[in-house]
């Protein structure tokens, strides 16, 4: 089967990436910046690279000069941002097979993926149209039996095998496996995830291998106290199957940080028993959050609706504020005259929201850009009363908004 290196410094990313590939039936291996790319390279052959242009250490025009340097001609495609695609005329020279826009359809990354292997696509892989084992496992997939997700049931990758298929073609993908004795370990955590990421709960070790035959998970969790099997013992043949998979272990609340200890024993990170809210946001956020900050079409930059609790909406800020400069970059580099961006969707935060404007406002005067805001009354009012924010034109709807730019 083809063999593909992806070279990316976000895990979201990498795992999207690593999806597809393995629907398409391919071996993949994984690299978090250009380092660790070139010393993959010097350890396997691959078939096709797909590389980020922005990571730190070694960027990907980095990455891509050395590799070429030392005479490997493997195809590479690119992945890089509308504000950053000049870059990808400067490499062309250095020979790159094609490059993606981010964000992109896995669709587009399928084709071009397909297209640079000069291979078949087999189409879409079963149970890619919707959540891995949402029908008939329980809400979500999860079910605390040992035989959990089997109600979507893959070929087993043995028989694949037996039957000369593909190992990656037989396998389906899943968001969270949860291995631990206590069946309400994984209903707990259940409860506390969205309902559209899959969980399997599990409650032995054995069982836990035989999902990862079947299925590529996002993160497995281990319980440290397993009485079938020694966790280390188990996490080391997981690792095996699943290559791409953040592995943390479970384990109880102590006076001392455990997490040094569980990575020395090979665990990327540690989740505390029992689950709190604030500990699930932020594992949330750190293996699941690949939503953009801004989302940026044509002249109109927007927001994604708030939904997270209060204590957490300074961040929600954070993420947008530092995403905005790129974005009114990027209406810039298309060449509008104005950037509207849609506030209807910020939190009734009005204060924070004109803080915020202002701040859009400064990135748009840098780079000669008007501003238009879509607003309601609320926030209107607000940015009337501010001498910084008083001038801009702001409109009731986005149609209305779109006329000022026609």
């Amino acid at each position: 089967m083809p063999r593909v290196l992806t070279v990316d410094d976000s895990r979201a990313i990498r795992a999207v990436v690593g999806r597809e590939l393995v629907n398409l039936g391919c071996d993949y291996d994984e690299a978090e910046d250009g380092l660790q790319g070139l010393a993959k390279l010097e350890e396997l052959v691959y078939d096709l690279i797909i590389l980020d242009v922005t990571m730190p250490n070694l960027d990907g025009p980095g990455f891509l000069a050395k590799l070429r340097e030392t005479g490997n001609e493997t195809p590479v495609l690119m992945l890089t941002s509308e504000s950053k695609r000049s870059i990808v005329v400067e490499v062309m020279k250095l020979k790159i097979e094609d490059y993606i826009l981010k964000p992109f359809k896995p669709e587009e990354l399928r084709a071009k993926v397909v297209k640079a292997l000069k291979v078949a696509d087999p189409g879409p892989a079963q149970g890619a149209s919707r959540p891995v084992g949402s029908a008939g496992g329980g809400a979500g997939g999860h079910s605390s039996s040992d035989t959990a997700g089997r109600a979507a049931p893959a070929p087993a990758p043995m028989a694949a095998l037996q039957e000369g298929l593909p190992l990656g073609a037989a396998r389906l993908f899943g968001d969270i496996l949860v291995v631990d004795d206590i069946e309400n370990v994984s209903k707990r955590l259940r409860s506390l995830v969205p309902t559209h990421l899959s969980l399997f709960g599990v409650t032995n070790g054995q069982a836990g291998l035989a999902l990862c035959r079947e299925r590529a998970f996002r993160v497995v969790l281990i319980d440290r106290e397993l009485p079938d099997m020694n966790s280390v013992a188990l996490l080391r043949q997981i690792r095996v199957l699943q290559p791409s998979a953040a592995c943390l272990a479970l384990t109880l609340r102590s006076a001392s940080d455990l997490r040094q200890e569980v990575k020395d024993d090979g665990f990327d990170d540690v989740v505390y028993k029992p689950f709190t809210p604030e500990m699930m946001d932020e594992f949330l956020e750190q293996f699941f959050d690949a939503s953009e900050p801004v989302n940026v079409d044509g002249s109109l930059v927007s927001t994604p609706a708030y939904t997270g609790r209060e204590d957490k909406v300074e961040r929600y800020y954070g993420r947008i504020g530092g995403a905005l400069k790129d974005a009114v970059g990027k209406v810039a580099v298309a060449c509008f005259e104005r950037v509207i961006f849609d506030a209807t969707k910020l939190p009734e935060q009005e204060t924070r929201n004109a803080q915020l404007i202002q701040a859009l406002q400064q990135h748009a005067d840098k780079v000669g850009l008007g501003v238009a805001i879509v607003a309601g009354p609320g926030l209107t009012k607000t940015l009337k009363g501010f001498t910084e924010t008083a001038s801009i034109p702001m409109f009731a709807s986005l149609a209305d908004a779109r006329k000022l730019s026609e």
